[in-house]
């Protein structure tokens, strides 16, 4: 079948950045440029010709900026994206006729025959008059696009060569100059322009999307500890004794406040201290066992405090500089309103029981799983979205959304997406700790961030591979890591045989290998490491079961090393992105090195040029022992000339060395840990 013009000859291929052949949008933050390629080109010698056409997709006209040729038909434009939400771009591209007469004309007045140059005298003719007629042609063509004075002044560049050709001359030099060029670009002739395939999208994410710290805590464990009599079991923490952490908290250089569900508790099945079946009368049991009789997904637990103290507390949280995230758990214990109000919602067993949550061997008897496949699935569906919906009108705008590989994935792009369209500010934290293919999935559905396998990823090589996955496209063009070493849920075994060590090492690498990175804490910073049992990554007496009381004043607390790292990140550029991550080779498989770089930053007017900030971090991935090597830096990699000496500042003491070259030697003994180093060039 003939197509509707044939006479479109340019091809556009491999364009990037493109997710699932462009099904999916791919991700940026605010401010930055986005670089697009592709492959272009056309049959024959003619010239090609591109643009890129960009827009907010609510914007109704495009903007543009011409593509670059590069080597072997590839070309390459970008973009500056100064909002958030969705944008669209696609890729124009034709056959430019007056560009490829220009070097056309370029090559025959190079080969004119000289009568004075014996080397050229008895060249042919290349009847350049008739080739100026024929450029003077094209610019009629041009001048009819043209308006105003632009038409005017290409009126007479056609006449000067009409002139010229009159002229007849014996030998003629390159008639026209860059700014005519550059005129004649403007109006370039798209009659037989070719358009990328489909329309490209972007989803433009604020800039807490790819820089953030978290700190998680259990609000219930946050009443003060009492000061004088016998001992006493610990109190339930409210909302207001949240707040009176705040500052703290802040202070710590955390600009994320997370915190487990916060809604009433179901009794039936309760679970007891340790993950116990059977819960005594003052247990407070799992808040991811969601719902009683008070209420569900729209309430909160009574002993937190009320409505109007959530809301005082959101606001204390922004005026400390920081933003609250909520869990968002959809599951519910046997209690909630939904199991009464909805049974179709759940699955049913044969003997008319509700099926609980199973992951054989474990149980969890109180809590019951949402079902995808009812037949009220779009009821469900707008009853889920509405949860969101509810604490996003009470001013909350970051979730961590419990095990949504669980969920049916079209459920979350369609969420997702919806609630974008309103408020494209929220951000979305998948704890998935699943299948590469479904963490993928859900952060190409609309999740912000996700949670990643650093947990798992002890040894150098593991590291390095995974890191390298993704901080790189393609993966990086739609999933951005949130590294934490340790949850309520995973105590690692390297935290539980480590020491204090383990631990500096585990918070250093998840500090500065990823942008965005969070704490389970007062328990990280006070080196919790004890398992429920050997071979366990739960904790003994986990906080996931009861009330815990946490002496934050500890004198041994990593809580200061914390701050600095948190000063350390906002301070470099270079660790507030994970594209410029990169692998520098050590001679000890116990030692890992990396960089980040940051490009230097020109003043605007109003502030002065920031200069550009290269970080390198020296990790000691053995607690137990020093370990020794040589690092071989990648010079180019860093922007250092071979035999240049530079400047090595250790941020973590103050401590500046002096290094040369490539090969450097480094010692870290497990109590050092690690360097972080600021390379300034002398």
């Amino acid at each position: 079948m003939k197509p509707a013009e044939g006479r479109k000859r340019v091809i556009i291929e491999e364009i990037q950045p493109m997710v699932d052949c462009g099904r999916t949008p791919a991700r940026r933050f605010l401010g930055d440029r986005v670089a697009v390629s592709a492959a272009i080109f056309s049959d024959g010698h003619d010239h090609v010709a591109a643009r890129l056409l960009y827009k907010r997709a609510s914007d109704a006209n495009w903007q543009s900026t011409p593509m670059i040729a590069q080597p072997n038909d590839l070309w390459s434009a970008s973009f500056e994206v100064d909002k958030i939400g969705p944008w669209s771009f696609t890729i124009q591209a034709w056959v430019d006729h007056f560009d490829t007469w220009c070097a056309d004309l370029t090559k025959r007045l190079a080969a004119q025959p000289d009568p004075t140059d014996p080397a050229r005298r008895d060249l042919p003719p290349q009847d350049i008059p008739l080739a100026l007629t024929i450029g003077a042609l094209l610019l009629d063509g041009v001048v009819a696009r043209a308006t105003g004075d632009d038409a005017q002044q290409l009126k007479k560049l056609a006449a000067s060569l009409r002139r010229l050709a009159a002229q007849n001359l014996a030998l003629y030099e390159y008639p026209l100059t860059a700014e005519d060029k550059a005129l004649v670009d403007r109006y370039p002739d798209l009659s037989f322009a070719a358009t990328a395939e489909r329309e490209l999208h972007l989803w433009v994410d604020r800039e807490r999307a790819r820089f953030s710290s978290w700190y998680e805590l259990f609000p219930r464990s946050t009443a003060p500890a009492p000061t004088a009599g016998k001992p006493a079991p610990p109190s339930h923490g409210t909302f207001a004794d949240v707040e009176r952490l705040l500052p703290e908290i802040a202070a710590m250089g955390f600009d994320i406040l997370y915190m487990p569900p916060i809604h009433p508790i179901g009794r039936a099945y309760r679970k007891g201290p340790n993950n116990t079946v059977t819960a005594g009368p003052e247990d407070e049991g799992s808040p991811w066992a969601i719902g009683s009789p008070e209420g569900g997904h729209k309430s909160i637990h009574a002993k937190l405090g009320t409505l109007s103290d959530f809301d005082h507390m959101v606001a204390s949280t922004r005026a400390n500089g920081m933003e609250l995230a909520l869990d968002i758990a959809f599951q519910c214990s046997p209690d909630h309103p939904w199991v009464a109000e909805h049974p179709e919602w759940f699955i049913h067993r044969p003997d008319c029981s509700i099926q609980y949550a199973e992951n054989p061997p474990k149980k969890y008897q109180d809590i019951y799983p949402l079902n995808f496949e009812s037949t009220d699935w779009r009821g469900l569906w707008d009853e889920l979205r509405s949860v969101f919906q509810y604490w996003i009108d009470r001013g909350v705008r970051v979730f961590r959304v419990d095990n949504p590989h669980t969920k049916a994935l079209p459920f979350w792009e369609w969420c997702i997406a919806d609630l974008h369209r309103e408020t494209p500010d929220a951000l979305f934290l998948a704890e998935a700790f699943t299948r590469p293919h479904v963490m993928y999935s859900l952060a190409k559905g609309g999740f912000t961030q996700s949670y990643t396998y650093f947990t798992w990823r002890t040894e150098k090589a593991e590291l390095q591979a995974y890191f390298e996955e993704i901080s790189k496209p393609p993966v990086s063009d739609f999933f951005t890591p949130n590294v934490w070493p340790n949850t309520p849920d995973i105590l690692h075994a390297s935290l539980q045989t480590g020491g204090r060590a383990a631990f500096q090492q585990r918070l250093i690498l998840a500090t500065t290998l990823a942008a965005s990175y969070g704490i389970y804490g007062p328990a990280y910073e006070l080196c919790e490491h004890t398992p429920i049992k050997p071979g366990s990554e739960e904790y003994l007496h986990s906080e996931k079961y009861q009330i815990r009381q946490w002496n934050r004043r500890a004198p041994d607390s990593l809580a200061p090393l914390v701050t600095l790292l948190n000063q350390i990140r906002r301070t470099n550029p270079a660790l507030q992105s994970d594209l410029s991550l990169h692998f520098h080779t050590v001679d000890n498989p116990k030692l890992i090195a990396y960089s980040k770089s940051a490009p230097a930053i020109p003043a605007d007017g109003d502030s002065p040029a920031a200069p550009a900030n290269t970080i390198l971090v020296a990790v000691n991935l053995d607690p137990h022992n020093e370990q020794a090597g040589w690092i071989d830096l990648d010079l180019k990699q860093l922007g250092i000339h071979h035999n240049e000496s530079f400047d090595v500042e250790d941020l973590l003491t103050g401590t500046h060395y002096k290094w040369h070259d490539r090969s450097n030697y480094v010692a870290l003994h497990p109590a050092t840990t690690a360097h972080i180093f600021r390379i300034t060039h002398k």
